[in-house]
Order: C-alpha cells, then sequence, then structure tokens
C-alpha cells in the first residue's frame, strides 16, 4: 500500500501484552474477540522498521507518548521509557485536559514513520502555549524508540479555527501528504478534516491545502476526527471517529473518492459502533488501517474498558465489498431502501427509521425484498432484521430465503407502526456474496434495515 505507516495486526493473531509479560502469555487464539492490549493505550499508530514492530499511543502513565515493540505482531512489550520525552518550546506540557482523566496533558495521537535510512518523524498534538489551542508539531529521531527530539516550532497550527489535531500520514507517488482535524468543536465552530502535501522529511507543509469533509451525519455529533487515508483498487477510502470520545457515542465511519483531494462520499451508517460489536467494544475509535504478515488488511483501534477508565487496543480483520469495509465481529447494516424489490415500495419519511425509509407493501406471494450481503468466511451469522409490525391481528412474520433456498422464517412480535424493534436468528452463509431474500408471511410487516455479524 502507498503508505509509510505500515502493519499491525492479525485479526485472529495480534496480541499486544501490556507490560513486561513474555511471549508465551496468552495464545493467540485469546485475542480474537477481547483487546489485545488491555491498558491505556488510545489512538493505537503502528510502524514497520526492519523485522521490529513499533506501537505508539496517546499519553499517559506519566509518558507523553507511550510506545510498545512486536518482532511478530503476536507477542508486544510496551516499553517502559517515553518515546518524546520531552516537547517543542511552543508546546505547555503542564497544560491539564479534564475531559481526557487525571495525567492527560493533551498529547495526543502520534503519527511516526521512516524519512529516510535511520530517520524517523513523529508528529504529535500538544498545547501551543501562544495560542492556548492544540496544535501539531515534529520531532525526529534516528531510532524508532527514539528518543524522539521535538522541533522548536509547531507544523500546523490554526487557532483562528479550534486549533489542529490528529496528524495522520498518506503516501503516494513519491509524494507525502498530512491529514489532520481542525479542532471546531472546542469553540462552536465546524470541524474539518484536512489534507496537504509535505516535504519529503515530513517537517514542512508545501502545496495547497484541501478540506475532505466535516460533521454533518446525526451519528457524527459535533465533530469528526481521527482521519486515516487508505487506498483499495483506485479508491480512497477515507476512515475517520465522530462524535464523543469519552463514552459509547465515538464511532468509527468513512468515506470514499476516486480522486485524493475529493469529493467525498460519505457511508450512510458507521462502520464501527458500540452497537455493532454488542456492547463488547464501548466506543471504537482512533482506527489505523495496516496490512498484516499475511497480506491482509486490519483494522486497529481503541475500545473503552467496562468501567470507562482506560481505551484498550482492539484489532479486527478488514474484508471489502467491493469498496465497502466489513470488520469481523462488527454488525454491518444493510438498508432495505437499497435492497432489490418486488411487487413491495419504498415508503420515505418514516419516524425513527435508521436512514428515514423503509420498505413495506410486502403483501403477496410474489413479494421479494432482496438483500446482497458479503461476508468473508463461510459459516453461521446472526441476521438481526429491524422491523416494524402494526397488524391488527398481532404477531407477523417473513418467509426467508438464502441464496434461493427456503429458510424458514423470520418472525415479528407485535409493535406497531413506526416502532422499530429488532428480530434476532440464525443464518448459515457462504464465503463472499450472498442474498437474503424476504417473502410475504403471516399479516404484515415493514423493513427497515437488516444487520449481518
Amino acid at each position: 500500500m502507498p503508505r509509510f505507516r505500515l502493519a499491525t495486526a492479525a485479526a485472529t493473531a495480534l496480541l499486544l501484552v501490556a507490560g513486561l509479560l513474555t511471549a508465551s502469555a496468552t495464545p493467540a487464539a485469546a485475542v480474537a474477540s477481547g483487546p489485545v492490549i488491555d491498558e491505556n493505550f488510545a489512538d493505537p499508530d503502528v510502524m514497520k522498521a526492519g523485522g521490529t514492530y513499533y506501537a505508539y499511543a496517546t499519553n499517559s502513565d506519566g509518558r507523553h507518548i507511550k510506545w510498545a515493540t512486536s518482532t511478530d505482531l503476536v507477542h508486544w512489550t510496551v516499553q517502559p521509557g517515553d518515546a518524546l520525552p520531552t516537547l517543542g518550546a511552543w508546546a505547555d506540557s503542564d497544560w491539564s485536559f479534564p475531559p481526557g482523566g487525571s495525567g492527560d496533558h493533551g498529547v495526543w495521537a502520534p503519527e511516526v514513520f521512516a524519512a529516510g535510512p535511520s530517520s524517523y518523524v513523529m508528529w504529535y498534538t500538544a498545547h501551543d502555549r501562544a495560542s492556548g489551542k492544540q496544535c501539531i508539531g515534529a520531532a525526529t529521531a534516528g531510532t524508532p524508540g527514539g528518543p524522539f527530539v521535538p522541533r522548536d516550532t509547531s507544523l500546523v497550527c490554526t487557532p483562528e479555527t479550534g486549533g489542529s489535531i490528529d496528524a495522520s500520514s498518506f503516501t503516494e507517488n513519491g509524494r507525502r501528504y498530512i491529514l489532520w482535524k481542525n479542532d471546531g468543536n472546542c469553540c462552536a465552530q465546524d470541524t474539518w478534516l484536512h489534507l496537504q502535501q509535505v516535504s519529503t522529511d515530513g517537517l514542512r507543509r508545501t502545496g495547497a491545502e484541501t478540506q475532505l469533509i466535516k460533521q454533518n451525519k446525526p451519528f457524527e455529533g459535533t465533530l469528526v476526527e481521527a482521519p486515516t487515508l487508505w487506498k483499495h483498487g483506485g479508491t480512497y477510502v477515507l476512515f475517520y471517529s465522530a462524535n464523543f470520545f469519552g463514552n459509547g457515542s465515538y464511532v468509527s465511519s468513512y468515506a470514499t473518492s476516486t480522486s485524493l483531494r475529493g469529493p467525498y462520499t460519505k457511508a450512510a451508517a458507521p462502520l464501527m459502533t458500540t452497537d455493532a460489536f454488542a456492547g463488547s467494544v464501548r466506543g471504537p475509535g482512533g482506527q489505523d488501517i495496516v496490512t498484516g504478515p499475511d497480506g491482509r488488511d486490519r483494522i486497529i483501534f481503541h475500545g473503552w474498558n467496562p468501567d470507562f477508565t482506560y481505551r484498550a487496543v482492539y484489532s479486527r480483520r478488514l474484508d471489502w465489498q467491493g469498496n465497502r469495509p466489513v470488520v469481523e465481529g462488527a454488525k454491518v447494516r444493510y438498508e432495505a431502501e437499497d435492497a432489490t424489490f418486488t411487487r413491495a415500495n419504498a415508503r420515505y419519511a418514516a419516524g425513527g427509521a435508521s436512514n428515514g425509509v423503509v420498505v413495506g407493501g410486502i403483501d403477496f406471494d410474489d413479494s421479494r425484498v432482496t438483500f446482497t450481503v458479503h461476508v468473508p468466511r463461510a459459516g453461521g451469522y446472526r441476521l438481526y432484521t429491524r422491523y416494524a409490525n402494526g397488524s391488527d391481528a398481532g404477531a407477523a412474520s417473513h418467509k426467508l430465503f438464502v441464496n434461493g433456498a427456503a429458510a424458514g422464517t423470520v418472525d415479528y412480535p407485535f409493535t406497531g407502526w413506526d416502532n422499530w424493534q429488532t428480530s434476532e436468528r440464525a443464518v448459515t452463509l457462504r464465503a463472499g456474496t450472498n442474498t437474503i431474500s424476504y417473502g410475504k408471511g403471516a399479516n404484515f410487516t415493514e423493513l427497515d434495515a437488516i444487520d449481518i455479524a
């Protein structure tokens, strides 16, 4: 892939072990569903140098930048030192960020990449003493573990738009670009994700700055942030986080474009949410996309522990349905209005529907609503059908067909119209593309969406 920010993660084999545990402490199979580093390691960024992988995280435990190392992407050692022991002269290391918890001094979201032989650059966020806003600085080191030595001046500092945070790197055709967020939510401004070319060494911005996307969807709340740009085939996929980081409302989503500078089209629904993981991951965000040693894409991200006292790291395999990313273990939503339907109809402005549109009128023997879904592996999955049943007779159902074969029914207790609930059942799917069809059953039900997990 055209990035210097390289791989960390094998969806069923990445183990980031906290502290100084030995390689044999936990079998690789044990990390499939739980956190892969079960301590505070927020906003994870990973790069590879030689045969070693290096991970970096937002400030905690008295360190500006935590870091860890691995030789196999399975067993990790969280190093005791600080990768960035000193901040740039522009930064105020004594400033405190109360929403981040005790000891959070606003040193966030590092990005590290190789700028040449024995030359490494770190971009980091810190509090600008002069403006009182967050800004992005740069530091350099001769080895990936540092210590990184900061430059005296910031790299990106825009106090007039709330400040600048969450730097990320993308390279293509020998050119390097920086992505970042203007921190407008600090002061009732829009938050934009920006892109700009930088010098080869990553220490100077050059050329035009482009605004890519801003917050404009309900699930995003007041902000978008944490950009990660990935190229899949000929499509640029801009992953990002949104909403409030401090609770379960934090999400990750994405937007796509055929051009580096856009325009980008956002997905209708977020990629990862607390609900998508059935509550097992809380507030998934701060994501990074990497390629594993098996050549497959991975997504790594943080999520809160059950007590919301620290953000642990999770790793999942990332598959693709065309240009649509699919995260292992997360529900994937398919809207009913995007399905193929015959002898049925779409109803717009449906109150409380996930995208404001539903499909009803599935009232005839030849009525069909057919979803095309993608799963990475053959086997058993959970099918969640979001429905509303206002039938006078009470309970209702649809006949279900999987890949054209009858698969029983989906049953719906009475809810009343526009009271959207979920009916859950098991289905068996083949690897790759499948069709899931709904036909006339007992009484009447409208379909809002389905989720596959």
